[in-house]
C-alpha cells in the first residue's frame, strides 16, 4: 500500500492551490512511494480558505492562525508560502513544532533571517526541509543537468541561467506585495526568482566567487487600487555577472531575474557553452532541448523533441507535452519520496544550504548594485556539499 503524509498548507494563494491541484491528481504519476493528503490549511483570507472547503475534501482544519495548524498531530508536513517577511517567524515555528517543510523562496527575507532559520534547523536534523523550485523539473532541464554532470562538455566557456518576466512594464499595474521593500525585502526581484537561477548551478556545484550586479528600477510608484499611487521600493530587474572557480575551472556565469522582459511571460532558462559539449534549453520550447557536439569540423546545434518524459514516471504518453503543472507536480514527487525514505530519483528540491549559499551572492549582488563595485561573495557559514 502506498505510503501518505499528511499536510498542512500555510498561505492558500496561488502556489497553495497549485499544490492542491498536483496533490489531487497524483494519480497522475506512476508507481510512487507515496502520496500526499492535504488535512489542513490556513489563510486570513476567508474566501481562499473557501476555495479549499468546495475542491479539496480531504481537509478536515480550516484556520486563519497558522499556529492551531501546527498545534494539529494530524499534520505531518506542512507546505508555507507566505510574504518574504514572514518566512523567519513562520519557517522557525514550523520547525520547532515538529514539521516536515517545503518553504517558498527566498528562504528568509534576507541572509540575517535565513541565518536563523538554519541555526533552529541545525537543531532539528531529523526533519525534511526543502526550498520551492520547480523549473528543473522540466524534461529538457534534465537533459541539460545531466550533460553537465558527465564531465563531457570540456572546459566550460560560459553558464547564463535566467528567469524573466514582462508584466510589470505595465505602469498602471497595481502594487502587490512584492513590489514593496518592506514585505519582500531589499533583493526586490532577486529575491523572488533567484532561487530559481541559481538552483541549478548551486546544484552542479557552481558557486560565484566575485560578482558584479547591475540592478534596475525604473518604476517608481504604481496605482494603489484606490485611485491614488505609491511607491514602488524594489528593484525591477538584476543582471549578476559572476566569476566561477570550479572543479579546476574558471568561467563566467551570468544571472538574470527580470520583471520587465518585454515579451516574456513567464520565461526561465539554462545556456551552458563548453568547448567539447553545449546545452540550451528554455521554458519557450518546453517539450525541447538543444545541444552541439563539437569534435572538429563543422559547428551546428542539434534538437531534441523531448515529449512526457518525466523524472517520475507518469501515465501520459511519451508522445505528449509536458507543462508547468507537471512541473509542480513532478516537485512535489521529488519531496514526498524524500519523506518516503527515496533519493528523489536522483534530483531532490533545493535544498536550504543551497537556500542559503543563494542568499550569500544576493547580498553581495545588492550590495555591489547599490556601489557600483566587483563583490567577494562570502560564504561563511554556509554549508558546502
Amino acid at each position: 500500500m502506498t505510503k501518505k503524509f499528511r499536510f498542512g498548507v500555510i498561505g492558500c494563494g496561488l502556489m497553495g492551490r497549485e499544490f492542491a491541484s498536483a496533490a489531487a491528481r497524483w494519480l497522475h504519476l506512476a508507481d510512487t512511494r507515496a502520496r500526499p493528503e492535504i488535512v489542513a490549511v490556513c489563510d486570513t483570507n476567508a474566501a481562499l480558505l473557501d476555495w479549499f472547503k468546495d475542491n479539496v475534501p480531504s481537509v478536515r482544519q480550516f484556520t486563519s492562525d497558522y499556529k492551531e495548524l501546527l498545534a494539529n498531530p494530524d499534520v505531518d508536513a506542512v507546505y508555507c508560502a507566505v510574504p518574504h517577511v514572514l518566512h523567519q517567524q513562520f519557517y522557525i515555528d514550523i520547525l520547532k513544532a515538529g514539521k516536515h517543510l517545503l518553504g517558498e523562496k527566498p528562504f528568509g527575507m534576507d541572509a540575517a533571517q535565513n541565518r536563523e532559520i538554519m541555526a533552529v534547523l541545525s537543531e532539528n536534523p531529523k526533519l525534511l526541509v526543502r526550498c520551492s523550485s520547480e523549473m528543473p523539473f522540466f524534461p529538457g532541464a534534465q537533459k541539460v543537468i545531466a550533460l553537465a554532470e558527465s564531465g563531457e562538455m570540456g572546459d566550460i566557456l560560459e553558464v547564463e541561467a535566467g528567469f524573466l518576466h514582462s508584466s510589470d512594464i505595465d505602469r498602471q499595474k497595481p502594487i502587490n506585495w512584492k513590489r514593496m521593500a518592506e514585505i519582500n525585502g531589499d533583493y526586490g526581484c532577486m529575491g523572488d526568482l533567484g532561487m530559481h537561477v541559481l538552483h541549478v548551478p548551486l546544484r552542479l556545484g557552481w558557486r560565484p566567487q566575485t560578482l558584479h550586479a547591475q540592478l534596475v528600477k525604473k518604476i517608481t510608484e504604481r496605482p494603489d487600487g484606490k485611485g491614488g499611487m505609491v511607491p514602488c521600493t524594489t528593484w525591477d530587474n538584476a543582471t549578476i555577472s559572476t566569476r566561477v572557480s570550479a572543479g579546476g575551472q574558471d568561467f563566467p556565469m551570468v544571472l538574470k531575474t527580470w520583471r520587465i522582459a518585454p515579451g516574456e511571460a513567464n520565461t526561465w532558462y539554462i545556456r551552458i557553452l563548453g568547448m567539447k559539449k553545449s546545452a540550451f534549453f528554455t521554458t519557450k520550447s518546453p517539450r525541447q532541448w538543444q545541444w552541439m557536439d563539437y569534435t572538429g569540423g563543422a559547428q551546428a546545434w542539434s534538437t531534441e523533441d523531448l515529449g512526457y518524459g518525466s523524472l517520475f514516471p507518469a501515465i501520459t504518453g511519451k508522445i505528449f507535452e509536458f507543462g508547468f503543472a507537471d512541473a509542480i507536480q513532478q516537485m512535489w514527487a521529488a519531496f514526498v519520496d524524500e519523506l518516503a525514505g527515496g533519493n528523489a530519483n536522483g534530483f531532490a528540491c533545493a535544498t536550504p544550504e543551497e537556500a542559503q549559499a543563494h542568499h550569500a551572492v544576493l547580498t553581495a549582488a545588492l550590495k555591489s548594485g547599490r556601489e557600483n563595485i566587483v563583490v567577494p561573495v562570502d560564504y561563511e557559514g554556509a554549508v558546502v556539499r
